[in-house]
């Protein structure tokens, strides 16, 4: 179903970026990778070339318009479209709101909310030149339920579910470009490791040990939405493990 298709994945290097690509490019899909941490993309490079698919490579810092633009320009030189983007690219510096981290925040803002933003309006001309397309935004349970120390990420990740309705009304039914906001519970990701305020340590302890999610059971639920017939726009996707209460 996605033979031939050509998608674009943020924040790839890995977790559910990695597993997303892993995923799409088996289905049938060209898969172009973007990360800051580019020689971990190297590793991803080798294993899809080895199943026979075709991949671009390159360091991708999201909170940089121009390096959005030229990502998407360097898929169009090769490959000559954008069929699907995956914005995961993604920070969860969890902390209590008195601690003040205010440089954690604002590289929350930038990543969480202004790399999708750069992305997709470096995505977006093209989708709307051939009035197809799909957006994969990567949100999360914080999307939709506020927790104590999670004051800032949830409100990033709101606004990135708010991103997703608004490109959904206003490009799905004129323009024929799908999105689907995805919102998982806890994965067992790099995601808590960069997460630095002291009295969180517990919680990151317990969440360890939770039965949680595999980067895989994301990107399987991302493939059901962008191998939907193109009839179907899978708007939303809350993924929880059994476990998990809230």
């Amino acid at each position: 179903m996605l033979q031939g298709k050509v998608a674009i994945i943020t924040g790839a290097s890995s977790g559910i970026g990695y597993a997303t690509a892993m995923a799409l490019s088996k289905a049938g899909a060209k898969v172009a990778v973007g990360a800051r941490r580019a020689d971990r993309l190297e590793a991803l490079k080798n294993e899809i070339t080895k199943n026979g698919g075709e991949i671009l490579v390159k360091k991708l810092d999201v909170t940089k318009k121009s390096d959005c633009d030229s990502f998407v320009d360097a898929v169009i030189k090769k490959w000559g479209t954008v069929d699907i983007l995956v914005n995961n690219a993604g920070l969860m510096p969890l902390s209590f709101f008195k601690n003040l981290k205010v440089d954690e925040w604002d590289q929350m803002i930038d990543v969480n909310i202004k790399g999708v933003l750069y992305s997709t309006a470096a995505a977006i001309p093209h989708m709307i030149s051939k009035k197809s397309g799909h957006i994969i935004n990567i949100s999360s349970v914080a999307g939709r339920i506020v927790f104590p120390a999670g004051t800032v990420y949830c409100a990033t990740k709101h606004a990135v579910t708010a991103l997703s309705e608004g490109l959904r009304q206003e490009f799905s039914q004129r323009g024929n470009i799908r999105v689907t906001c995805v919102e998982p519970g806890v994965v067992a990701t790099e995601l808590t490791n960069t997460i630095t305020d002291e009295s969180l340590k517990a919680f990151v302890e317990l969440s360890k040990k939770m039965e949680a999610l595999k980067a895989e059971d994301i990107a399987n639920a991302i493939l059901y939405a962008v191998e939907s017939p193109t009839h179907v726009n899978v708007n939303e996707i809350l993924i929880r493990p059994t476990t998990q209460e809230r």
